[in-house]
């Protein structure tokens, strides 16, 4: 049996990096060789130098939003994830109690009414008009930063390149690019809108019986021509690796979504190198991470990183795949 158990690891609190780092590009950057099963210590300023001919950078452009909104009176929390049609959205509310079948509430005057709860607890709630998010809500930030939001949250918790409105999380591995760090690598972009499955753990310790969340995502047909012209695709972070593995190569122009769940043993199809942060115990995210590199060098490199003094989890450092 393939056990959720077997990615799990202790991390100290003090290594979850709460804040990001006064430069994007300061991140310290550990490079796990496949090939030698060595480790190295970098930081993310070299990553250029990793490159070589015919690699090409594939980043998720996706826009966090400002999904977490408080009903007026301050009592009921939403966070909407995805429009379901003009004025109807899929949220997550706290406490569900509250928003039972027919519930109402008021955000700034507009009406919303639970015309469904999902078998997981979402609620599709109509409203009687537009909800302005960026006028009623904050970033959605996740929730072992335990704390605020802040006024710099509102750039350093987006990518410098992020443009498609859409996501409640960041894709945390382009964090560390800076637009001259970005000019200096040849790449494109995918879009695929993070969602609230992201903070999910893994509920049932076989992970083949895990069902992964369904995010979507899209395809320029720019994009898709410089993918498969590429020689190497270097992916910045999980999200975009989900991207391209859901489709493997060559790729197509799409709008889509993918459910796909990335663990050992699978053999990546599209992507030949990872650029991505260091992620939760037992997550979706850490087992993706190990079909590529190994769930046994994985560990070591998280203990490694945890002995160095590594900084973990969506501001924290980054690893680089090889």
């Amino acid at each position: 049996m393939l056990l959720t158990s077997d990615y799990d690891y202790s991390l100290p609190d003090d290594l979850i990096a709460s804040h990001p780092l006064a430069r994007r590009e300061d991140s310290r950057m550990m490079v796990l060789h496949r090939a030698e099963q060595r480790i190295e210590h970098r930081f993310f300023r070299e990553f250029p130098g990793f490159l070589r001919a015919g690699d090409l950078v594939v980043l998720n452009d996706t826009r966090v939003i400002p999904a977490r909104v408080f009903a007026d009176g301050g009592k009921i929390e939403l966070l909407f994830l995805e429009t379901v049609r003009e004025d109807t959205w899929k949220c997550l509310v706290k406490p569900g109690r509250k928003m039972r079948l027919g519930a109402t509430v008021q955000i700034r005057g507009v009406t919303g009414t639970v015309e469904e709860i999902l078998p997981d607890g979402e609620r599709i709630i109509a409203f009687t008009g537009p909800v302005d998010l960026d006028a009623a809500g904050e970033l959605p930030l996740p929730p072992y930063f335990a704390r605020a939001v802040e006024p710099a949250d509102s750039e350093r918790y987006q990518t410098v390149f992020a443009r498609e409105r859409g996501a409640v999380a960041a894709p945390t591995a382009g964090l560390h690019f800076t637009p001259e760090i970005l000019a200096q690598v040849p790449h494109t972009f995918v879009t695929l809108h993070v969602g609230v499955g992201t903070f999910r753990p893994v509920q049932v310790d076989d992970l083949t019986q895990h069902r992964m969340h369904s995010e979507r995502f899209r395809i320029s047909e720019e994009s898709a021509r410089a993918i498969n012209a590429a020689q190497r695709l270097v992916a910045i972070g999980t999200t975009t690796a989900r991207v391209l593995e859901s489709q493997g190569l060559p790729v197509s122009a799409c709008e889509s979504s993918t459910d796909i769940f990335i663990y050992p043993p699978y053999q990546p199809r599209a992507v030949g190198a990872l650029l991505t942060n260091f992620h939760l115990p037992k997550s979706t995210l850490l087992m993706l991470v190990s079909a590529l590199a190994g769930r046994e060098f994985v560990l070591r490199a998280y203990a490694e990183a945890i002995a160095q003094r590594y900084r973990f989890y969506s501001y924290g450092d980054c690893m680089l795949i090889l």
